[in-house]
């Protein structure tokens, strides 16, 4: 089996700065599984490692596709076992480090994707059906195809949801191809914090990345004609920004709707890693923590 250490938790409580620590001590490269960060010229609004970050360690994953191209699960997944066996080829050892808890938990729990082709026809249709019935009535009709599916999929996740009744449609219940087939051996490191330690957290990044460039970042984007409704400009700090940019807010009211959409967010991510999932080993965001975790790292290593 392949081995990989991963680094989960919720957005800017510091997984890529321990990624890039533990690499360092340990000799390893760094997967991304943050889905956005996949995205090319969207590096300030995504939190990207730094370029001088990524000349200390090797990142995969990383600027794959421009942010009108669509990128989905099964081709996440193709290219992070490419990744991962390119560092161990080279005698490195692998370290995921992202918040993207469907791009975590598909890797190493093995998931298995269904080889059904989109339906651009069908999709086109139900994404108007949302639109103008509302998310919810999408939501019962995947109910109704595949309760499994319906059950493990959140509703307000339209493009999860579109693409399990798009899979059903053509014969097949979204749950029973979605198997899993767990290849890799891993630790689960996990960081977390009180709630207002992490919305401080979360709010002083807000506040660099506007320092840093934010709004500029999303005016170059919009200038090179990728629009606001691309699935990738509907992420957290873009889809503000660009709502002030086209006149349907200030920006003190976006950069204040940033901050809130990510205290959200960082709520919605603890679904996916739960603090009494035994596959996780917590530790707060501390320095002294530190050395716990790279205890355990040495005893995964040395196991």
């Amino acid at each position: 089996m392949s081995s990989l250490v991963a680094i989960v938790g919720p957005t800017a409580i510091g997984k890529s700065s321990l990624a890039l620590e533990l690499s360092q001590a340990f000799g390893g490269e760094i997967i991304n599984a943050d889905s956005r960060q996949v995205y090319r010229y969207m590096d300030i609004g995504t939190a990207k490692p730094t370029p001088e970050e990524r000349a200390l360690v090797p990142h995969h994953l990383i600027d794959v596709v421009d942010p009108d191209r669509d990128f989905n699960l099964a081709l996440y997944q193709c290219k992070a076992q490419e990744a991962m066996d390119a560092i161990h080829s080279k005698g490195k050892r692998a370290f995921l480090a992202g918040g993207s808890g469907l791009y975590v938990w598909s890797l190493l729990e093995g998931w298995r994707i269904p080889p059904v082709p989109p339906d651009p026809r069908l999709r086109q249709e139900l994404e108007a059906r949302a639109h103008t019935e509302g998310a919810g009535v999408l939501y019962e009709e995947l109910k109704q195809l595949d309760p499994a599916a319906a059950q493990r999929i959140d509703p307000r996740n339209i493009r999860r949801v579109i693409r399990a009744i798009e899979v059903c449609h053509q014969g097949e219940p979204f749950s029973r191809l979605q198997k899993k087939e767990p290849y890799i051996n891993s630790l689960v490191i996990g960081l977390t914090t009180d709630r207002t330690s992490l919305h401080k957290l979360i709010d002083d990044r807000v506040d660099s990345m506007m320092q840093r460039g934010l709004l500029e970042e999303v005016e170059g984007l919009a200038a090179r004609g990728y629009g606001f409704d691309l699935p990738s400009m509907s992420g957290l700090g873009y889809k503000q920004i660009g709502a002030f940019l086209q006149g349907q807010t200030d920006l003190p009211a976006a950069i204040q709707q940033i901050k809130f959409d990510t205290h959200r967010f960082a709520r919605h991510q603890y679904n996916w890693f739960r603090p009494n999932d035994e596959r996780i080993h917590w530790f707060e965001p501390s320095r002294d923590s530190r050395e716990n975790i790279k205890r355990s790292v040495e005893e995964f290593v040395a196991n």
